[in-house]
């Protein structure tokens, strides 16, 4: 890309909290989001804050009994803006942002930490139900309706391990993120799952069990769908290596799976997670180890899909071009969120205990 037209990862406002930071999520439509962390006694801690041109403003705290590990709005309507938590001791809630001392739903939905949560069907993104998908340390992912009270829509239990340690049964893998996709009508619909062993399943909602499934060398920490709510096309994955793997799911060939390509990053550490502009689906960040943030972009082959000597469709995938890199902490971006509403503008938490909005500028000109 040219210089000139190059995007810059610039820091706009920098806060240092007494908390943990575990995740940071933009309101929709409006210049506040939240905070979800933990205090030094182990309390969950919920904080709101907004954007008042060069200064953030805290606008309400709320403390909880247990630390607040994960979040989604993905559920929810434009109207009500409900947020969706996990927390440490496997409760999911929802909450009324203006309402916040009392949840509007709870149900104990793991056995332990909720690592990991999306949401699809509300905020006009995704056709069918509004969903929630969990996934633990337990090993299992389990999809949500709040209108459906306390049992689970659907749930994919761990596969049970046949090693033994000491006499006793392995414990179940941890699954570390899960991501919503193909919901593009009212019956489709998968989730992504990524584990700590290298294991990246897709569970079919329509279908009830395991689409697809890899394994990687290392533990996957992020997955992200390019879009919601469109027939899949692609996805990519970080792990603990400092690799991304990016799938183009277009094409599924018998023999050769998925196309796909994997990336190492200058960094050499833990890359721990991926999020795509979703103002453009062809462009992502990954969250390095080293404090960093990269911003790629994706490009798709000249011919996407070629055949081989039995007239068997197979895909070709393109590739991935680094567009730039900015250093922002000293300790790993832990979190990130996107302004689904201002391009460019993002919101993200670090292991230094800070929270930083983020200006990316020049999107719209790659």
């Amino acid at each position: 890309m040219d210089a000139k037209n190059q995007p810059q990862i610039l820091q706009h406002v920098l806060e240092s909290l007494n908390i943990t930071v575990y995740e940071t999520l933009w309101i929709p439509c409006s210049a506040r989001f939240v905070v979800l962390g933990g205090s030094a006694r182990s309390t969950g801690i919920m904080q709101i804050y907004e954007l008042e041109g060069p200064k953030i403003k805290k606008l309400k705290q709320s403390e909880k009994h247990h630390t607040f590990k994960c979040g989604t709005f993905g559920a929810s309507n434009l109207v009500e803006r409900h947020l969706a938590t996990g927390d440490f001791k496997g409760t999911l809630w929802l909450w009324d942002l203006e309402r916040m001392s009392m949840p509007l739903w709870h149900v104990k939905a793991h056995d332990t930490i909720i690592n990991c949560m999306d949401g699809c069907g509300g905020l006009n993104i995704g056709y069918g139900a509004p969903e929630i998908a969990t996934g633990g340390r337990d090993g299992r992912v389990r999809i949500w309706d709040q209108r459906k009270h306390s049992d689970p829509v659907m749930s994919f239990e761990p596969t049970k391990s046949k090693k033994k340690k000491n006499g006793l049964e392995a414990t179940p893998r941890d699954c570390w993120c899960v991501a919503f996709g193909n919901s593009y009508n009212d019956e489709e619909r998968c989730v992504l799952a990524g584990y700590d062993n290298g294991d990246v399943k897709m569970f079919d909602l329509r279908m009830g069990k395991v689409r697809w499934e890899t394994s990687l060398k290392n533990g996957i920490c992020g997955i992200d769908f390019d879009r919601k709510d469109i027939k899949m096309n692609k996805f990519v994955c970080t792990t603990l290596e400092s690799k991304l793997h990016l799938y183009d799911l277009r094409t599924y060939h018998p023999e050769k799976g998925y196309a796909t390509l994997q990336e190492k990053l200058k960094h050499g550490t833990t890359v721990w997670g991926v999020k795509h502009v979703p103002q453009n689906r062809e462009l992502f960040v990954t969250l390095g180890g080293d404090g960093s943030v990269s911003l790629y972009k994706y490009h798709y082959p000249d011919q996407r899909i070629s055949k081989d000597h039995e007239n068997r469709e197979y895909g070709n995938v393109g590739k991935v071009e680094l567009l730039n890199n900015g250093k922002l902490a000293p300790q790993p971006i832990c979190c990130w969120s996107w302004s689904p509403d201002k391009l460019g503008l993002a919101v993200c938490g670090s292991f230094d205990q800070c929270i930083r909005t983020v200006v990316v500028t020049k999107l719209n000109k790659t």
